[in-house]
């Protein structure tokens, strides 16, 4: 077979046989045929007109810098692509996969190629991996579903004038959350640009050492802070800052004190923090970037009231009561709605925030607002079982337990799940699923729809936590399958 690198034959192999192919049929020879397979190297003088098609009885020609075996002609892309018409992808795309497999010289690897253009789509999995928000799952699971119709997204139905998108999910957050005022942009890290570039730009925010944080990714505090345009002023140290240091930091050019929640880890032993209250009467607006955006620590939305893993874990509402002038957070996390960033506090700093050019740039658009409005009406019936994160938090581990004995596979096991998407860090809430002796985790990803699961000393561990009841069925038909 021809090479991949090769001009004339890529040329060949998709279809597209222009006359500079004929022209460099017997130009030139490649070294190591010539020294290894000198019976097989033809004579360098040019043949006017030799084309394909008279090359001959010989079999072989060496073509450029490539041996052309004229007896394996590679099949054409359309013809390699109409045979994988059963693999469920539009044609463009089996095309794709055809012209690979083609140039790499491997023609039958098309199918594996299209199955895996398929399997890289997005698609629904179960989470049994018992981290409630998991970042590669797409955090909160949220349930939302719409006609294909129009909304009133920006239209006053009382005046039949231009409204604005704040009115809906935003007005609710607020009014759930105790603030003035809130808007909506498109993720958590947004909602601290816009704060920053709104109304601290070419102006210095101060933040203690300790809470100089690097989210997933590799994006970091000070990373955001120069993009916005304002002037990081460091204070204090790693493990303890005081009241005096950001004293020490104030004058006429700060324009904010930026507290960061450290919701992705804890600092633990010889350690200071100055508190919100506190920081509220130095004089400059107190923003607290909450990121894992727990509502109200009494949580009104749980008949049982907050569950032992949510110790300690600040609240927007209660925040805002200490003296914050804003609060941001995300939507997906504790909130339990969909991905979007939260800005709620004074009406006249929310308001310079939506009217900052950036704003339109971070919005986010109907679907997400719509879903975002079902979240926080929940909230306001104070109905946590209607958000799904909330029930599935908040199932008791006697429960979880009688689940796992009667999927009829694998050995029941209590676990370990966590809240994750860096919310209340090291904290764990006992839970319950079942065990499979070796490691299965990639059979039970084979699956359709796939099974998510973990390991842990020579064992997988599916966790029934985070998997939503209906889904029991397919997590024992899967365990059955890799038994």
């Amino acid at each position: 077979m021809p090479g991949a690198g090769d001009t004339p034959v890529l040329d060949d192999a998709l279809g597209e046989r222009t006359p500079h192919v004929q022209a460099g049929i017997v130009e030139g020879v490649h070294p190591t045929i010539d020294a290894e397979q000198g019976d097989l190297a033809p004579t360098r003088e040019h043949h006017e007109g030799a084309g394909i098609g008279n090359v001959g009885e010989a079999g072989n020609r060496v073509l450029g810098q490539v041996t052309y075996c004229l007896s394996v002609r590679p099949p054409s892309v359309d013809a390699v692509a109409r045979e994988l018409a059963d693999v469920g992808l539009p044609h463009p795309l089996l095309v794709d996969a055809a012209r690979a497999a083609i140039a790499a010289g491997d023609p039958s690897s098309a199918r594996g190629r299209a199955e895996q253009l398929r399997i890289d789509l997005l698609h629904p999995v179960v989470n049994a991996t018992g981290v409630l928000l998991h970042t590669n799952l797409g955090r909160a699971p949220v349930a939302h579903a719409q006609q294909a119709t129009y909304s009133n997204l920006e239209l006053d139905l009382g005046s039949g004038r231009r409204g604005s998108r704040r009115r809906h999910a935003a007005a609710l957050l607020a009014r759930a959350a105790g603030a003035d005022a809130a808007l909506v942009v498109n993720n958590g890290a947004a909602a601290v640009l816009l704060v920053l570039a709104a109304l601290a730009r070419d102006r210095s925010v101060v933040v203690s050492r300790g809470e100089l944080v690097e989210i997933g990714g590799g994006f970091r505090v000070p990373d955001v802070m120069a993009q916005s345009g304002a002037r990081l002023v460091e204070v204090g140290t790693t493990n303890r800052t005081h009241g005096r240091d950001y004293e020490r930091a104030l004058g006429p050019d700060v324009a904010l004190v930026l507290k960061v929640h450290q919701s992705n880890y804890r600092i633990v032993g010889f350690t200071a923090a100055v508190s919100v209250p506190d920081l509220a009467g130095l004089g400059p607006p107190v923003v607290v970037d909450l990121g894992s955006g727990l509502l109200d620590a009494s949580t009104p939305w749980l008949a049982g009231g907050p569950p032992a893993w949510l110790a300690g874990e600040p609240a927007v509402r209660q925040t805002l009561e200490a003296g914050a002038a804003l609060v941001t957070f995300s939507g997906d996390k504790l909130l339990g709605g969909p991905q979007a960033g939260i800005i709620a506090g004074r009406a006249d700093l929310v308001e310079a925030c939506a009217g900052h050019p950036l704003a339109r740039a971070l919005r986010p658009g109907a679907l997400v607002l719509a879903a975002l409005q079902e979240t926080a009406l929940a909230y306001l019936r104070r109905d946590g079982g209607a958000i799904p994160f909330w029930r599935m938090a908040t199932v008791s581990v006697e429960e979880l337990r009688r689940r796992a004995d009667a999927l009829g596979a694998g050995t029941p096991v209590d676990t370990v799940a966590v809240a994750g998407a860096g919310s209340v860090p090291g904290l764990d809430i006992p839970s319950a699923g079942v065990a499979v002796d070796g490691d299965v985790t990639a059979a039970l990803r084979a699956h359709d729809p796939p099974v998510i699961a973990r390991t842990r000393d020579g064992q997988t561990l599916l966790d029934l936590r985070t998997v939503d009841p209906t889904d029991d069925a397919v997590v024992a038909k899967a365990i059955a399958l890799c038994m």
